[in-house]
């Protein structure tokens, strides 16, 4: 093992085997990281663990969407909606490139699920809780301007529309970009780290934790004098693990999206409508995609491996063809999709749809403190709550101090935008020099979205290889990933930092052996790795394109 980041990540193993952490966090998905960066640049020494790659979980399978939760102010949960639309304008503010205002149509069926009069006022309420202001506010249209904002929309029924604004992001690189933060506040965090059991002082309280890193199979400890478990899906399993399962629980509830291509389905703006069964879907255009989720069914199968089933795809394009008659999507359309699991905490009596997004901390007799529920949107928010509750711990019971929270004034992604002018101005100069480069014009949206001010530092590296410029563009983004990324696996590159797996899978075809040399240059594996790495990149590639494949 000879490449800096192997030798990064076992010196990394030794810190945390060896040092005393104030808070071990455990989980990589979004609101770990938001926690280990909270806990960090309060000045707190933070370790955090992932069992798998980060944000591999429910955070890379959301709907990708900062979104105040429209449907929750009908639900009455005020609070709820205020806090997450207040959220949205600081994420976006921290992360202009990443978080993108995205106009949204929401067309009123008669018979639907909002009418005319109350969506009015409703959108009118949104606004105001969530702070917007400019252009972003709601606008009512009527039939006639709705049809020509979106014309694939169904006339039969229509009555007008809202039209106002949501933001678009991509998870799981947000849940990098915190990662990143949390380091240069100091805190470790590993991927692919397990949380085989806990460690307890004399009086039963837990101290630290068990740990397994699977890729070197080295077995060490960490210590702390608080632990949290932000593990979404998993929280109940560590709960166990703790024997502090009891009480109240979580509730998985399946979601599932489907990406067609944007010549098949070219939508204008992204469009939330109504379901026959009085549920609401989105479909988001995505640069040469358009994406359509969620479905939302209860879930009690492997938490390890969620897949697409065809069940999933039939709700899904019956839903899209009935708000959207003249497409007549088929199977045949799905370029890929993705499934995940919403880790909501379980209400007696109420269906999957039904059940609240808020977020809830569990304290178990042990000390261990658990987080789940909630929303991505949300995400700093949680974070907040759960850390301010370890700092008045630590003022109670050691009188020590720390600072208070003020992530919402820590931009992240390679260097801060100044909003999103600042962000279309960058992405305008890059757009000649990728094509100067040999690339595409799409492929400086798909960078800046992906990499913000770190492009630059991946383009220069792409001058480096010989290779055909998609190809050379590739192994940059390995590179840079590898280097300062934490990628791992090959996965990690094709699915969580680039997200080609999901919206552009055909292009991994053509990189994927070159990307592989560079892998087994890197990490120094043997040929039978290299092979094992390949079989489980086809593998996620056939479940991705499930409509494809299982149609033969």
């Amino acid at each position: 093992m000879n490449s800096t980041s192997t030798l990064h990540r076992s010196h990394t193993i030794d810190q945390m085997d060896n040092e005393q952490f104030d808070l071990i966090v455990i989980g990589g998905g979004i609101t770990g990281a938001g926690i280990a960066l909270d806990a960090a640049s309060r000045g707190m020494k933070v370790a955090l663990i992932e069992k798998d790659d980060f944000a591999s979980g429910t955070s890379s399978r959301s709907t990708k969407l900062i979104h105040g939760g429209l449907r929750y102010l009908k639900q009455f949960e005020i609070a709820l909606v205020r806090e997450v639309g207040q959220e949205r304008a600081i994420v976006h503010r921290l992360a202009p490139h990443l978080v993108l205002s995205e106009k949204m149509l929401l067309p009123l069926i008669e018979g639907g699920t909002f009418g005319k009069f109350s969506t009015s006022i409703g959108l009118k309420v949104y606004d105001f809780l969530a702070g917007v202001e400019g252009d972003d506010k709601r606008v009512m249209l009527s039939r006639e301007e709705t049809m020509e904002k979106e014309p694939l929309v169904r006339k039969e029924g229509l009555r007008g529309s809202g039209f106002y604004a949501e933001y678009r992001t991509d998870d799981a690189r947000l849940t990098i970009e915190l990662i990143k933060m949390a380091a240069q506040h100091q805190a470790l965090s590993l991927n692919y780290v397990k949380a085989e059991g806990f460690i307890y002082d004399e009086q039963q309280k837990v101290v630290g934790v068990k740990c397994k890193d699977q890729n070197s199979d080295r077995s060490f400890e960490m210590h702390s004098k608080y632990i949290i478990s932000a593990a979404g899906p998993w929280v109940d399993k560590l709960r166990k693990k703790d024997n502090s399962f009891g009480g109240k629980r979580l509730f998985l509830s399946k979601g599932v999206h489907l990406v067609v291509s944007r010549k098949r389905f070219p939508l204008n703006y992204a469009v939330y409508f109504d379901v026959p069964d009085g549920r609401m879907i989105f479909a988001i255009p995505r640069q040469r995609v358009t994406y359509i989720g969620t479905t939302d069914t209860p879930y009690d199968g492997d938490i390890n491996h969620v897949v697409t089933n065809s069940e999933d795809e039939e709700y899904l394009l019956k839903a899209v063809n009935n708000m959207f008659p003249d497409l007549q999507l088929r199977s045949e359309d799905v370029e890929s999709s993705w499934a995940g699991l919403r880790p909501l905490i379980y209400e007696e009596g109420k269906s999957a749809s039904e059940m609240s997004r808020k977020d809830e901390i569990f304290e178990s007799e042990t000390g261990l403190i658990s987080i789940a529920g909630g929303k991505l949107t949300g995400y700093r928010k949680m974070a907040q709550r759960v850390v301010d509750l370890v700092v008045q711990r630590f003022e109670k019971e050691e009188n020590k101090r720390f600072k208070d929270c003020h992530t919402d004034k820590i931009p992240f992604g390679g260097g801060p935008f100044n909003g999103a002018e600042d962000v279309e101005t960058y992405i305008k100069a890059l757009r000649l020099r990728v094509k100067e480069m040999g690339l595409e014009e799409f492929y400086a949206d798909y960078l800046v979205y992906n990499y913000g001010r770190q492009t630059d530092a991946v383009l220069q590296q792409m001058t480096h290889y010989k290779d055909e410029p998609e190809v050379a563009l590739a192994r940059a983004e390995v590179w840079f990933g590898a280097n300062n990324e934490l990628v791992l696996r090959p996965l990690d590159y094709f699915s969580r930092r680039s997200g080609r797996l999901y919206f552009n899978v055909d292009t991994i075809e053509p990189v994927l052996e070159a990307v592989l040399d560079d892998f087994q240059q890197y990490f120094d594996w043997s040929d039978s790795h290299r092979q094992e790495e390949l079989e489980l990149v086809r593998r996620d590639m056939h479940e991705a394109r499930y409509f494809e494949y299982s149609k033969t």
